[in-house]
C-alpha cells in the first residue's frame, strides 16, 4: 500500500523533519510503521545496496516475523547513515515531547464510566468513524500506529539485541519524561480505583471482612508515598512503602472478586459486572507500569507493556467480545432460574408421572376453552394488529389461569427443563454421572411425553363435547362449516405449517428468556423484600400479608412474565411481521389440536374418510416435535453455553442413550416401579 504511494524506506527517512507540525511528524510515523508491517524487504533491500554502491545485506533469519526482520534491516541503515538516524531519533523524541502518554497509560482499554451501553457505543463510533493523525493524545496515535491484531505477537518477538540497539538511538533522548508520565497515569489509575471502589453499587456487594482494613480509602495515600521515593532514587524507604501498596492492591482485588459471588446470589447487572471487570483491569495495569518504573533495565517490560497495549486496543474496538463475555453471567442466571422452575416439570416416579397427567390434562380443559375464544375474536373481524393483540390477551389470560390452577401446558416444559438437563453434563465424566445422565434423559423424554398425552387427551374431547351440545341445543356448532374449511386449509402438512411450528418453537424459548431476565431483575432489585418491608405497604396490606405478597411474587414472577409474554408473542408476533410483509403465523400443538377437533366437530364424522383431515392429524404431530424440540434445543445450547460447557465426548453420550433405549426402551415412556 506505502510503496504506491512512493513511500519506500528512502524517501521515509528523507522525510523525516523534527521541526515539521506535529500532524505530519504523526502521519509519519504511522507510515513507518506500516513500511514495517507491509512493504517488501528485498526490494529495499536492493535499493539501500544500490545507493551504497554494495552487495545487498544477507536477510534476517526466516523464523523472525516480517516487521522484526525489516526493523533490523532499519537499524543496520540507520547504523550506517548518521544523519538519518539522528532525524529519526529527533522526530521520535519530538512526538514524544509534543503528545500527551496519560492517556495511553492510564485510559487506553478502559470506560470513560462503568456503564457497558456506554462502552459499546463508544467502540462502535470507534469502529465507523476514521480516526485522525492531527492529535496530541497517545492514545488516539496508538490505535493508528498499531492497527491490526497481529502487532502484538512481531512487538513480542523482538529479541533483547535489537532493543539495545533501539536504545543506543535515543540516548540522547530525556529519559525522565516518560516516568513521570507512568507515574502520572498510576495516579489517574488509583484515583479511579479509589472511586469505584467506595461506590455504593459495588461497595454494598463486596464481602465486609474484605472492606476491614479499608484497602480503597489508604491506597490513594500509600502510592503518594511511593512516589515520593521514587522520585527520590536515594530514599530509603520504598521497599517498605512499595510492599504496603502491593498489600492493599492484593486486597482490593480480593474485595473487587468478591461481587460476583454476590450477584451469583442475589441476581445479576451486566452493568456490575462490567465495573467489576473494569477495576480489574485497572489494578493489574498498575502492576504493569508499577513493573517498568521498578525494572533495572526498563526496555524489556516497556515493550511488554506496548504489546499488551495493542492488545487491549483491539480487544476493545470488539463489539462482540463486549457482549459476549459480560452477557454469559447473565445468560447463566437466566438458565440456572430456568432450571430450578423446570425441576418441577420433570417426573421421576409413577406418583409424579400420575400428577403429571392430571395437571397437563387440567391445562388442556383450559386450551378447549382457549380455541373457542379464538374462533370468537376471529369472528369479529378486527384489524391486524388490534386481532393479533386480543388474540395475545385470550393465550395469557388462559396460560396464567393454567399457572395459577397449578395445571401445565406441554409446550412450556422443554425451554425449562433443558437447562435443568444441562447441568447434568458437568458430572458425565465418570460412569455414575453418565448413567445419571440418561436417566434424566429418560425422566424428560417421559414428561414431555406424559405433558401433550395429557393436553391433548382432554382438549380434543372437551371441544367436542362442546360442538356436539352446540348441535343438540341450537342446531348448529359453535364452530361453522366455513371456519373448519379454513382450519383444514390453513393446518394441512403440505402447507407452511411446519415452518411456523419452528418458529413458534422460537417464540417458546423467548418466552423462556424474558421469564429468568424479569426474575433476575426482580431478585437484584429486591422487590420481594420491598414488598414485605415498605413502610407504605405494610402499612396498607398489614405485616403478614405483605411477607405473604413478597413470597407469592418471588414464588411466580418467572412464571407469570412466562406464560404473559407467551400469550402477548403468540397473538403479536404475527400481526406485527404481517405489517413487514412476512406472513408468518404460530401453529401451538396444544392450541392447533383444539382447532382440529372443532373442525370435525362442525363437519361431522365424514370428515374421517377425507385426505385432508389426516394431513392435518400428521401436521399437528410434526407441530409437536417442533415445538418441542427448537424450544429444547435453543434452551439446552444457552445453557451450555453460559455454563462454558463443552459436550466434547457426543458420541459416548449418544451411545449410552441408545443402549438404555436397547435394554429399557419402557423407561421413556412408562416410569419405573417403586
Amino acid at each position: 500500500m506505502l510503496r504506491r504511494q512512493g513511500w519506500d524506506l528512502t524517501a521515509l527517512l528523507n522525510a523525516a523533519h523534527p521541526q515539521a507540525p506535529l500532524a505530519e511528524r504523526n502521519l509519519w510515523l504511522v507510515r513507518l510503521i506500516e513500511w514495517l508491517r507491509h512493504a517488501p524487504l528485498k526490494d529495499d533491500r536492493a535499493t539501500a545496496a544500490a545507493a551504497e554502491g554494495s552487495a545487498p545485506a544477507a536477510p534476517a533469519a526466516p523464523s523472525a516475523p516480517l516487521p522484526v526482520r525489516r526493523l533490523r534491516y532499519l537499524l543496520r541503515m540507520l547504523e550506517r547513515h548518521p544523519d538519518h538516524a539522528k532525524a529519526f531519533a529527533e522526530v521520535i523524541a519530538s512526538v514524544w515531547a509534543d503528545v500527551d502518554a496519560i492517556g495511553l497509560f492510564a485510559e487506553v482499554g478502559f470506560a470513560p464510566r462503568m456503564a457497558l451501553w456506554n462502552e459499546f457505543l463508544g467502540r462502535l463510533r470507534r469502529r465507523l468513524l476514521p480516526l485522525s493523525a492531527d492529535t496530541r493524545e497517545l492514545a488516539e496515535l496508538f490505535e493508528l500506529l498499531f492497527p491490526h491484531e497481529q502487532d502484538e505477537q512481531w512487538i513480542n518477538a523482538v529479541d533483547d539485541e535489537l532493543l539495545e540497539r533501539l536504545g543506543l538511538l535515543f540516548a540522547g533522548a530525556p529519559e525522565g519524561d516518560w516516568r513521570e508520565e507512568m507515574r502520572a497515569a498510576i495516579t489517574v489509575l488509583v484515583s479511579a480505583v479509589r472511586s469505584a471502589g467506595l461506590s455504593g453499587a459495588l461497595r454494598v456487594r463486596m464481602d465486609p471482612q474484605r472492606l476491614a482494613s479499608r484497602p480503597f480509602r489508604n491506597l490513594a495515600t500509600a502510592w503518594e508515598q511511593v512516589e515520593q521515593a521514587l522520585v527520590d532514587p536515594a530514599h530509603a524507604g520504598l521497599p517498605a512503602r512499595l510492599q504496603y501498596l502491593r498489600g492493599l492492591l492484593d486486597e482490593c482485588r480480593a474485595a473487587v472478586r468478591s461481587v460476583p459471588d454476590h450477584l451469583e446470589e442475589h441476581g445479576v447487572s451486566v452493568d456490575l459486572m462490567f465495573g467489576v471487570e473494569q477495576m480489574q483491569a485497572r489494578l493489574r495495569r498498575v502492576e504493569e507500569l508499577l513493573a517498568v518504573l521498578l525494572a533495572e533495565h526498563p526496555q524489556r517490560e516497556l515493550l511488554r507493556l506496548v504489546a499488551d497495549l495493542v492488545a487491549v486496543v483491539h480487544e476493545r474496538r470488539s463489539i462482540r467480545t463486549l457482549f459476549a463475555r459480560h452477557y454469559s453471567l447473565l445468560a447463566r442466571k437466566v438458565a440456572e432460574r430456568s432450571a430450578e422452575t423446570g425441576e418441577h416439570y420433570i417426573t421421576r416416579n409413577r406418583e409424579e408421572y400420575g400428577d403429571m397427567l392430571r395437571r397437563a390434562g387440567g391445562g388442556g380443559l383450559v386450551i378447549a376453552g382457549t380455541t373457542f375464544m379464538k374462533f370468537a375474536i376471529a369472528a369479529i373481524g378486527l384489524s391486524a394488529f388490534w386481532g393479533g393483540f386480543w388474540a395475545g390477551v385470550n393465550y395469557a389470560v388462559s396460560f396464567v389461569l393454567i399457572l395459577l390452577l397449578h395445571w401445565t401446558v406441554a409446550t412450556k416444559q422443554p425451554a425449562m427443563t433443558a437447562p435443568a438437563l444441562a447441568d447434568k453434563l458437568r458430572h458425565i465424566d465418570s460412569d455414575a454421572g453418565l448413567s445419571a445422565f440418561v436417566d434424566e434423559v429418560a425422566h424428560l423424554f417421559r414428561s414431555q411425553t406424559a405433558g401433550i398425552i395429557g393436553n391433548l387427551a382432554l382438549a380434543a374431547p372437551m371441544v367436542l363435547v362442546v360442538q356436539l351440545a352446540a348441535w343438540l341445543s341450537f342446531g348448529k356448532p359453535l364452530v361453522g362449516a366455513h371456519e373448519a374449511e379454513h382450519v383444514l386449509h390453513s393446518l394441512t402438512v403440505l402447507g407452511p405449517s411446519l415452518f411456523f411450528a419452528a418458529f413458534t418453537g422460537v417464540l417458546l424459548f423467548a418466552s423462556s428468556l424474558i421469564a429468568g431476565w424479569v426474575e433476575n431483575w426482580f431478585v437484584f432489585h429486591r422487590l420481594d423484600s420491598a414488598i414485605a418491608w415498605n413502610p407504605r405497604i405494610v402499612a396498607t396490606l398489614g405485616a403478614t400479608r405483605a411477607k405473604r405478597w413478597s413470597g407469592w411474587w418471588r414464588e411466580n414472577i418467572s412464571g407469570l412474565t412466562a406464560n404473559i409474554s407467551l400469550g402477548l408473542m403468540l397473538g403479536l408476533v404475527p400481526a406485527l411481521l404481517g405489517f413487514f410483509g412476512l406472513p408468518i403465523e404460530v401453529r401451538h400443538v396444544t392450541l392447533s389440536t383444539g382447532q382440529l377437533a372443532a373442525a370435525a366437530g362442525a363437519l361431522g364424522w365424514e370428515v374421517l374418510r377425507h385426505w385432508p383431515f389426516w394431513l392435518c392429524v400428521i401436521s399437528i404431530l410434526g407441530t409437536g416435535v417442533l415445538n418441542v424440540g427448537v424450544s429444547f434445543f435453543l434452551a439446552f445450547k444457552v445453557a451450555l453455553r453460559s455454563r462454558g460447557i463443552r459436550l466434547a465426548d457426543q458420541k459416548r453420550v449418544r451411545a449410552a442413550i441408545w443402549a438404555r433405549m436397547r435394554r429399557q426402551p419402557l423407561s421413556f415412556l412408562v416410569p419405573p416401579k417403586g
